[in-house]
Parts: C-alpha cells; sequence; structure tokens
C-alpha cells in the first residue's frame, strides 16, 4: 500500500511541477532569450523538449537568490497573477500571486498568494493572518510590509519575470 500512494504522490508532484512550468511559460512569454547552462538559446516557440530541458535546469539550480535577481522589481498598483513577492537569499523565500480580482462596492484591488517550498512540493493558498475578515485575500493597500503567515516582504520586493 505504501509503495502505491508513494507512486501516486510522485505522480501528482510531477504533474504539479508540469503545470508550474507551462504556467510560468505562459506568465512570462519567454520575451527575451534565456540561455541553458550549454549555452542554447530558449526563445517562444523553442521545440517543447528543448525547453523542457531548460525548466528542468532551472528547477535544479535556481533558488531564490538567483532568482531574485533575473526579475524585474515592479509597483503594487500594478500586480498580476504570475508576479512574484521573493526574498532572495539563503534562506530566501518566495510567494507567487495566483489570482487578483477587484472587490465589490469599493474598487479596491485584492490578490491571493500561494506558496510551496523546496524541494518541489504541492502549493497552497496562504491565510492573511494581518485581516482575517479579508483572508485568505490580501489587499494591495497593506502597508510599508506584507505579513505573510511564514515570513514579511517589503512593498519593493514584488517582482517579475523579464
Amino acid at each position: 500500500m505504501a509503495a502505491k500512494l508513494s507512486t501516486a504522490t510522485a505522480r501528482t508532484s510531477s504533474l504539479n511541477q508540469r503545470w508550474r512550468a507551462e504556467r510560468i511559460v505562459r506568465a512570462c512569454r519567454m520575451r527575451r532569450p534565456h540561455y541553458t547552462p550549454g549555452g542554447q538559446k530558449i526563445k517562444l516557440g523553442t521545440p517543447s523538449s528543448i525547453r523542457w530541458n531548460y525548466l528542468d535546469s532551472v528547477f535544479t539550480y535556481a533558488g531564490t537568490a538567483s532568482l531574485s535577481l533575473e526579475m524585474e522589481e515592479k509597483e503594487v498598483s500594478d500586480i498580476a497573477s504570475g508576479d512574484v513577492f521573493i526574498q532572495g537569499g539563503y534562506p530566501g523565500h518566495a510567494v507567487i500571486v495566483v489570482e487578483k480580482a477587484k472587490m465589490s462596492g469599493s474598487n479596491a484591488t485584492v490578490f491571493l498568494l500561494a506558496q510551496s517550498y523546496t524541494p518541489a512540493q504541492e502549493m497552497h493558498i496562504l491565510r492573511n493572518p494581518s485581516d482575517a475578515a479579508l483572508s485568505p485575500w490580501y489587499s494591495t493597500e497593506f502597508g510599508e510590509k506584507l505579513v505573510t503567515p511564514e515570513w514579511t516582504f517589503s512593498r519593493e520586493q514584488l517582482k517579475q519575470f523579464r
């Protein structure tokens, strides 16, 4: 029974990684060329086998320290799905914006955050410890610090893929 559960968990994890990779590729649209460790250029329209080899190397070697340097800063007022609050380092942490919405009546912008851990595990939606009434949503008017259940980010740590 344990072997069956382990296989099912591995399959689910693999599917989640594939879904995440495809979402990242769609979100960033690979606007600029990326290079694999072998120096091969990867761009939109590249065969999927080459893109997957590139993504495998990214998932193997990239962490918050290197990823934060690859991303560009973004204003919280322009937040969108696929953006990331990231603090690079050892340890560092990142949470991804998975949804954005307007609140009815007030026209305030709110967003949902998700996170995972290393090695790649299933992602989960974060609750908002600062505003239980709004939770799991976060308002873009969170002040200078965005407080999540396990990490605190500054407004300047919102970044997007180039």
